[in-house]
């Protein structure tokens, strides 16, 4: 969880920070956007290193480069100093995000590694859910520095309990492969048309979202006049629709053919994108009528995303870990865009979101359609 928890956290406190600092939204928002970049790079390099060198020493390496960057961004006199200390945390919490996976894997039987997985899965919805709402209580009682405050604390104890009680899972270390070999099966995977598809749309579906959540302090206060701490638990709500989306998607899993399922959270995605954009140019946007919309779409990600990973995976199962990682890759990358496009595009009003939402939606059915 904590791989992703130190973006989402920091959501509620943007604005805040932004006006302590003296800059503009677009450069605060560079804070979400460039830790996207990180964590997109980051997966691809963790697992080859781990592979070789095992997973303890690679994840507690993540681990103390994830606090070194929190810990830069306590005392950050500007938006330069604190965008520098949110790519060095992207860059150390790429550990915990891949490491995760792959200590179960080494640890566990076929079956049992599909349940614990399934655990592991869920945990990671809910972050994007609950770190919002920390963030905002934490920004709004404390301030914006004391968000770094408490996940520096929170990375330390978990750094503590890996240094002394977490043995080394990964009993066959096999020698580090050549760019070359790693580019290699990259390639291979983008060569099939049906792994494309499921990539695009997958990518699209997983970090989209990220448009609303990297202006939803400027939207939901400067526009509709929202404290933090609401800020928060409105960001709440709507990631809580992803989590019903992947309740749904769970359950559905083995009673419909996945190109279906996805196909019809997609669907749920460009109807509610489409009714933002109109609300929004009908002059009719409220928390009410920008909230409803939105966990509408989250719910429809949370139905096509799965799904979606699960076809990717279907297509080489010899290559089931680089399919992953470039999945994973993919996801950030095309969340770090969005966020862009968003941050550059905002003009105080909701059409940039709903049109980039639009736009993510739009990609994702085209992708299908090659299914």
């Amino acid at each position: 969880m904590t791989g992703t928890v130190a973006l989402h956290i920091f959501v509620p406190a943007l604005a805040a920070a932004a006006a302590d600092l003296g800059t503009t939204p677009v450069a605060a928002q560079l804070t979400i956007t460039l830790y996207l970049v990180g964590l997109a790079c980051g997966q691809l390099v963790y697992g080859p290193l781990s592979d070789r060198f095992g997973r303890r020493p690679v994840l507690i390496a993540g681990l103390s480069l994830y606090l070194a960057g929190l810990l830069l961004a306590i005392p950050a006199p500007s938006i330069e100093v604190l965008i520098v200390a949110r790519v060095l945390q992207s860059l150390g919490a790429c550990g915990s995000l891949v490491l995760g996976r792959a200590m179960v894997r080494d640890v566990s039987t076929s079956a049992d590694a599909a349940r614990k997985i399934a655990i592991l899965t869920m945990a990671m919805t809910l972050t994007p859910a609950l770190a919002p709402a920390i963030g905002g209580l934490v920004a709004g009682a404390f301030g914006w520095r004391a968000v770094f405050v408490v996940l520096a604390a929170v990375v330390a104890v978990l750094g503590a309990l890996v240094v002394l009680t977490l043995p080394e899972t990964n009993r066959r270390l096999v020698a580090l492969p050549g760019i070359g070999a790693v580019a290699g099966a990259y390639v291979r995977l983008l060569r099939n048309s049906t792994y494309r598809a499921y990539l695009l749309a997958g990518a699209c579906a997983g970090t989209s979202l990220y448009a609303f959540l990297a202006v939803a302090p400027f939207l939901l206060v400067d526009r509709l006049g929202r404290s933090s701490q609401e800020v928060g638990l409105d960001c709440l709500i709507v990631v809580a629709g992803m989590v019903a989306g992947s309740a749904a998607a769970g359950r559905l899993a083995g009673r419909m053919p996945i190109q279906r399922a996805a196909r019809i959270g997609n669907g749920l995605c460009l109807a509610a994108a489409l009714a933002l954009l109109a609300i929004d140019l009908s002059g009719h946007l409220t928390v009410v009528t920008l909230l409803a919309p939105l966990v509408l779409y989250a719910v429809g990600i949370g139905l096509l995303g799965p799904n979606a990973v699960a076809g990717l995976m279907n297509v080489d199962p010899h290559a089931a870990g680089s399919a992953s990682s470039l999945y994973g890759f993919m996801q950030m990358a095309l969340g770090a865009l969005f966020t862009l496009v968003v941050a550059t595009w905002h003009d105080g009003s909701a059409t940039p979101v709903a049109a980039t939402l639009l736009g993510a939606a739009a990609i994702a059915a085209l992708s299908l359609r090659r299914v």
